[in-house]
């Protein structure tokens, strides 16, 4: 089964909007005789490859697999249709199909043949690995995650850029930078490589753009099937035509706006930027929730937000937010500095962090939670 997870992780970056699942067959004997890692270009089901590697010598034997083996015609027929054909005696897996349509049906179709079937090995590492899939399938909504780096005394920058919004400095977007200097060190800006690898989109504000001139690209190194889709909440179209994100656009930068003046609007159309208004607030800024419903719509299963002070308020005032990833370097800025919250309220509720863990990064650390349950 580690085996299992560990080939479904390779597909991580190159299944979305699909699950990411792997699959280990072995024989009577126990003999490992098959293996198949989804990729939604590869079509085919890891189940079925598996199958296919295996031939005559998957009859009697046993599954290993992340996630339920479907029962429905999709773009492919049904696997579990397939397991009985083959003459599987076993299957072992960790967790049914989030999918409320279908959860569970693969199982009783095996079990109606008399394939034992056992639920739950390594259940918890199964659902984190497809919490986007399984907030997506549900909610038609991608699965939001905060991140950001900040000092000890909840600080994200030491000192408000110039030529930007009071409070909207950014240091959490490329690595936590402070000025010309980082906040976190090597390891933990590698790590943030790794949380975009695994995101579908990256969303950042304008005023990160103009004070950190990010690139918000994945560079993991790690294959993927589609770019990842950076999108910038610029109200009114003020990002800066010569910033990076604008000169390395290869159709992969969304630019939500609330109002655009439409000279300015078809020149970054001009640049293979796409521009689209999005429902705004009170104040003229961009709804959270309407922006989170269209990345929904653009099968965007799952979304980063590396944004400043403005962004994080705005984005978990909204209650959008599903996950949290917040970095911590052993540094203490003071007064002065740029928090990691400014200009929304949380209307006196505090948002309680659940099911959280601690990693360690060299020096630094970083606390992983979530404030609401994708599986819910």
């Amino acid at each position: 089964m580690r085996k299992a997870l560990d080939l479904a992780r390779t597909g991580v970056g190159l299944v979305s909007p699909n699950p990411a699942v792997g699959a280990v067959l072995v024989d009577a004997s126990g003999r490992e005789v098959g293996a198949g890692t989804h990729t939604y270009d590869g079509v085919k089901h890891a189940e079925v490859l598996a199958l296919e590697q295996a031939g005559h010598a998957a009859r009697g034997g046993t599954l290993y697999l992340n996630l339920e083996p479907c029962s429905h015609q999709g773009r492919t027929g049904p696997c579990a249709d397939a397991l009985i054909a083959a003459g599987i005696r076993r299957v072992i897996c960790s967790m049914e199909d989030p999918n409320p349509r279908v959860s569970g049906q693969g199982f009783a179709k095996l079990r109606a043949s008399e394939i034992k079937v056992e639920v739950g090995l390594f259940q918890a590492e199964a659902k984190k690995l497809n919490e986007h899939f399984a907030k997506y399938i549900r909610r038609a909504k991608p699965l939001v995650t905060l991140k950001s780096a900040m000092t000890l005394d909840g600080k994200i920058a030491d000192a408000t850029k110039p030529g930007t919004e009071s409070g909207s400095s950014t240091s959490a977007t490329e690595g936590a930078r402070s000025g010309y200097h980082w906040i976190t060190g090597e390891l933990a800006r590698a790590h943030v490589q790794q949380l975009r690898h695994q995101s579908d989109a990256i969303l950042a504000g304008v005023g990160t753009v103009m004070a950190d001139d990010p690139l918000l690209t994945d560079r993991s190194g790690l294959p993927r099937r589609r770019k990842l889709l950076r999108v910038i909440l610029d109200s009114y179209l003020r990002i800066p035509p010569e910033s990076r994100v604008i000169q390395t656009a290869e159709h992969d930068v969304l630019v939500l706006c609330s109002s655009a003046e439409e000279q300015t609007k078809r020149a970054l159309e001009a640049k293979g930027i796409r521009v689209e208004q999005i429902a705004a607030m009170a104040d003229g800024r961009p709804d959270f929730a309407a922006i989170v419903q269209r990345l929904g719509e653009l099968e965007i299963t799952s979304l980063l937000i590396e944004g400043g002070a403005l962004v994080n308020g705005a984005a978990l005032a909204s209650g959008e937010v599903d996950k949290v990833f917040l970095y911590y370097a052993p540094k203490i800025f003071g007064e002065g500095a740029v928090p990691f919250l400014a200009g929304e309220s949380l209307h006196g509720r505090a948002q309680c962090v659940q099911r959280y863990e601690l990693h360690r990064f060299g020096e630094d650390f970083a606390l992983e939670g979530y404030l609401r349950n994708p599986y819910s």
